[in-house]
């Protein structure tokens, strides 16, 4: 299959070389630079729920879309900060900045969330879920949250949603943002961005670093007293080129470079690790093609590859924070090394103006090996899916689509999903409500890892629906939600002691197997407020607030889902009192919860708040600040993980030319 991506590979690139000689020479012809675009206010567009661009009121799946300009006014400076906020997410960190951290929905498990960068897809494929340790905030434009089961349209890992990150676009003329800010935990990040449009071309480039050396991995309050560091660095970069005929080039890289120091973070066993550290290298490349054929056939081509190569150091000594003993650690030195290439073609048929037909072919392979014994391997698919939109009036609107997708070591699965939605437009009320079907993959750690992996297992399945209702007022100002969701997993993947059964695969009578059943559900509520005027102490104000009731059942053994809380809210006001300053306020609250299987392990709920302050001292120079868990809430995410005390960051952001 990889001869396939190669083929694919040069026909892109051909393409991109026949497309670009014309458009360069008009640059380079014009006597001066073209004006900027007249900016328009346009309605908010989607474009994960169906492959298409699509307005917001016509989008019949449960969807978030969180901006760059929501999480600057924040001051937000991680992705996972972002999600911690979305409504029927859950996101919990194994420690201080840089350690494993992931995002989970409606009550699904991490690997059962796909997430994409640009189109790629950056899910391990040895663990099966993403990790969001060092993905920053920088130069990224927006991520839509797709929540229920989405796998006819994004195959594999799609089971719970998606998590769609999306680079910056440059435009309007040249300009340069740099930036420095320091803080609690001896914490010093610092970076800059370039980015404009000239001509036809367009493009965003930054590079940014973030190093602290003060934050315990393993909670202190439980008796750490080693502190650890870590070092980020990030790149990212995107060019598209406008071609003739509504054609489009897009270009997007990111590179992560990280160094962390790390502890044994166990509800029954915490410890302190001296030298024990994880190093990684992640890339995400991506390039697209998109070309209206005719007047009413238009095409997209991508490629994409993401890969990341990391290396643990299991240390040289640690103590017990429940004993004090000291010991050495296990050697479980190890390097991982992950790829993940994906090809997709979609062609999109305007038959009128009430359907619109969309078909594709997409390629996946993901390739993983280790130092302890997993060789290279590789999980290869080819899927074709088609989806019918329809649009009557502008009022009424549905959708229906299938998947089939065929792997190279366990067999096909065939997936569906049927979504509609009525817009009254008379009173701005949007029902909505889809009905689904999902699966996921076995990842190469299930099937291969030495003396555990079953090669015997096939896929997990599911099914989702949702009903849901989005309420406008006052010319789209004020916006509510409301929905009820419900999920059924079916042939689990599992890790169970069972030597009988595992005795073909594990000597220790460890390994997976596919007899879990779950069933999740739940109901979701939201608002959002945006006010302007010019009245004295009230020029601005925006407020946005979620909640989240999630009912997790193990229906084998008839308890919790771990980490999963009944009750999740987020809430945040933005206050602008006089131009040049926004004042926010954040909350969120995170109910009771297991930290384990089977009941085991009752973490207490908390509630931590922040605030973020902006203040434009000149066109050019903006100073912030942010002050994280305000109450000095004492809390844990992670049973014996690390979690921020009351924190202070401040910072200022200098900017030259037009606006970035």
């Amino acid at each position: 299959m990889s001869g396939i991506v190669r083929e694919w590979s040069a026909y892109f690139v051909l393409l991109c070389v026949a497309s670009v000689p014309p458009v360069w020479t008009a640059v380079a012809t014009a006597g001066e630079p073209l004006e900027p675009d007249p900016v328009v206010q346009a309605e908010e567009v989607v474009v994960s729920a169906t492959k298409t661009p699509l307005p917001v009121t016509q989008v019949t799946s449960a969807v978030e879309v969180i901006t760059a300009q929501d999480m600057k006014r924040q001051n937000i400076r991680s992705v996972v900060d972002a999600l911690r906020l979305a409504q029927g997410v859950a996101v919990f960190s194994n420690g201080g900045p840089g350690t494993e951290v992931t995002a989970k929905i409606r009550g699904g498990s991490a690997n059962q969330t796909l997430v994409l960068i640009d189109g790629a897809i950056v899910n391990s494929g040895t663990v099966g879920s993403y990790n969001f340790a060092n993905l920053t905030t920088d130069n990224i434009e927006r991520v839509e949250i797709l929540r229920g089961s989405q796998s006819m349209l994004w195959g594999s890992d799609a089971m719970g949603g998606v998590i769609n990150i999306v680079t910056k676009r440059g435009q309007g003329p040249l300009s340069a943002t740099g930036f420095m800010e320091y803080g609690s935990f001896a914490s010093l990040r610092e970076g800059g961005m370039v980015s404009g449009k000239q001509g036809a071309v367009d493009y965003s480039f930054s590079l940014s670093r973030w190093d602290t050396s003060s934050f315990s991995a393993v909670n202190y309050r439980r008796g750490a007293s080693e502190r650890d560091s870590y070092r980020n660095w990030q790149g990212s970069g995107r060019i598209g080129v406008d071609l003739p005929k509504d054609g489009r080039l897009d270009f997007t890289m990111r590179w992560m470079n990280s160094d962390v120091q790390l502890d044994s973070v166990s509800a029954t066993s915490p410890s302190d690790v001296y030298g024990s550290k994880n190093r990684s290298q992640e890339y995400v490349f991506s390039g697209s093609y998109e070309q209206p054929l005719t007047g009413w056939w238009s095409q997209k081509l991508t490629l994409a590859r993401a890969q990341e190569a990391s290396q643990f150091l299991s240390g040289t000594l640690q103590r017990s924070l429940i004993t004090g003993a000291f010991s050495t650690p296990f050697n479980s030195n190890n390097e991982i090394r992950v790829l993940s290439n994906r090809l997709e073609w979609q062609h999109n048929f305007q038959i009128t103006k009430l359907l619109l037909l969309s078909a594709g072919y997409q390629f996946r392979e993901q390739q993983g090996e280790n130092d302890t014994g997993l060789t290279n391997r590789i999980l290869s698919s080819n899927a074709g899916f088609a989806q019918a939109q329809f649009n009557l009036w502008d009022r009424l609107f549905a959708t229906a689509g299938i998947r089939h997708d065929s792997y190279n070591v366990f067999g096909d699965a065939t997936t569906y999903r049927l979504t509609g939605g009525y817009l009254h437009k008379e009173t701005d009320t949007k029902i909505r409500g889809s009905y689904s079907t999902g699966f996921r993959a076995p990842t190469m750690n299930e099937l291969y890892f030495p003396n555990f992996g079953n090669s015997q297992l096939g896929t997990e399945k599911s099914q989702s629906m949702d009903v849901g209702i989005d309420q406008y007022f006052f010319s789209k100002q004020l916006k509510f939600t409301g929905g009820f969701f419900w999920n059924r997993y079916r042939n689990l993947i599992t890790t169970t002691f069972d030597p009988t059964f595992c005795a073909p695969f594990s000597t220790f009578g460890f390994c997976p197997q596919q007899i879990g059943e779950a069933s999740t559900k739940g109901w979701e509520a939201g608002l959002s407020y945006t006010y302007s005027s010019d009245r004295p102490f009230l020029k601005g104000l925006v407020v946005q607030a979620n909640y989240t009731n999630t009912m997790t059942r193990d229906l084998v053994t008839q308890t919790r889902l771990p980490r999963w809380a009944t009750d999740q809210w987020s809430a945040s006001v933005s206050y602008q009192p006089i131009d040049p300053l926004w004042i926010t306020l954040i909350g969120r609250y995170v109910g009771s919860r297991y930290n384990t299987t089977g009941d085991r392990q009752s973490l207490p709920a908390f509630d931590v708040w922040s605030l973020a302050v902006t203040y434009d001292v000149t066109k050019q120079l903006q100073a912030y600040l942010r002050a994280e868990n305000l109450f000095n809430e004492k809390y844990e995410e992670v049973a014996s993980a690390g979690t921020p005390i009351r924190s202070i960051f401040g910072g200022v952001r200098v900017t030259f030319g037009g606006k970035s």
